[in-house]
């Protein structure tokens, strides 16, 4: 019987579909999922480092799995995985996250995309993947992905990926390429708030806020009401200023153009940046809008933490997954070994008792099959 911590991984991913039919089957689908994920987790970044991984590990592997017929072949961890639908495997990551995660209110959810730069096959005439990710910034964890279909873009598969998430209470952020009504209905109808970036491409309402604070400042603020916070930073011979300023009153709201189209939209954002390296200073103005109060403070640190999709999330799938550089291409191989590195991101990000890095922390799982075990039962 196997023991707790794969018995948990098991319940959330033994309902998965097995693509095969029936005289191929010469390993058990739960079998090759399971010595998958511990194999990537365990530093194994292609199908043959998975299949070498699993011949190291056999005689650990027996105690908990059947395997019939031993390890299976990378080609067979390649055809399973192209194979594999990938809605199903997302289907049973969110199931797993959502029984190990709880998610409170005012919890911040960043939206964010990536390109798998690797999973092009131009033989094929097959772009690189692209997919969407939704980042829980406290937890630092990933919540769900959706693929964008190679005829779109992000901003049809950003309220695909929301409308499957439990976001009530929840607090979403996005960058400017998804600051649009329809996604922020979406949010709306999911009984979240949202916090979306401004650029040039929004036009009259990028404008009109930039417009609203350029006329504030000429007044000094004075008879604007407004809140206003600031933070300064220092380390690595840098120093970072941040200000940011809200203004919630309606009838500021109200005398933007389009305002209407926007739901619940309440306050206006406008944070300044100032970077000082040496005798270099740079300084950048960030817009938002948002349907939370205009608590600059508040606003300040969910704006800031927004970017922890980039510098946790890609960078660790970059850095640690070697992300960029995986070449699996076959079928939906590429998508659900993406699956697996953000499975295996989540389960390392929740184990706490090694106080090291995450590629330590993977290359201890490979030479440690009690610690495997102990970054498993976060499963």
């Amino acid at each position: 019987m196997p023991t707790k911590p794969l018995a948990s991984f098991q319940a959330h991913f033994g309902k998965i579909d097995d693509p095969r039919i029936e005289r191929t089957k010469r390993h058990q689908l739960l079998d090759i999922l399971t010595i998958a994920i511990c194999a990537v987790i365990s530093n194994a970044d292609s199908w043959v480092e998975v299949e070498a991984w699993g011949r190291i590990k056999l005689n650990w592997l027996r105690k908990y799995l059947r395997l019939p017929n031993g390890i299976p072949s990378h080609d067979t961890f390649s055809d399973v995985f192209g194979r594999l639908k990938p809605e199903q495997f997302e289907n049973a990551f969110r199931s797993w996250v959502q029984a190990v995660m709880h998610v409170t209110d005012g919890q911040v959810i960043a939206i964010d995309g990536k390109t798998l730069r690797r999973s092009h096959d131009r033989q094929l005439g097959k772009g690189a993947i692209h997919l969407v990710s939704a980042w829980a910034t406290a937890n630092h964890l990933v919540l769900g992905q959706v693929k964008v279909d190679e005829k779109s873009n992000e901003i049809t598969a950003i309220p695909a990926l929301l409308q499957v998430l439990e976001l009530a209470g929840c607090i979403i952020t996005l960058d400017a390429l998804g600051t649009q009504t329809e996604i922020a209905q979406t949010i709306v109808d999911q009984r979240a708030d949202y916090v979306l970036a401004l650029k040039e491409n929004q036009g009259r309402l990028y404008e009109d806020v930039v417009a609203t604070f350029d006329e504030a400042d000429e007044l000094a603020f004075a008879h604007v009401p407004h809140t206003y916070a600031k933070t300064v930073n220092k380390g690595h011979g840098r120093l970072e200023v941040r200000e940011c300023w809200a203004i919630d009153r309606s009838d500021y709201i109200e005398a933007l153009r389009d305002w209407i189209k926007w739901p619940h939209l309440r306050s206006l954002v406008r944070i300044r940046a100032e970077r000082r390296i040496g005798n270099v200073t740079s300084v950048e103005d960030r817009y938002h809008i948002t349907s939370l109060p205009g608590h600059a403070d508040h606003l300040l640190t969910i704006i800031r933490s927004h970017w922890g999709v980039e510098n946790e999330l890609h960078w660790s799938l970059d850095v640690t997954f070697r992300d960029d550089d995986c070449r699996v291409r076959k079928g939906n191989g590429a998508q659900n070994f993406s699956i697996l590195r953000r499975l295996a991101l989540n389960l390392l990000k929740r184990e706490e008792t090694a106080k090291i890095g995450l590629k330590a922390k993977r290359l201890k799982a490979g030479w440690d099959t009690d610690y495997l075990l102990t970054v498993l039962s976060a499963a």
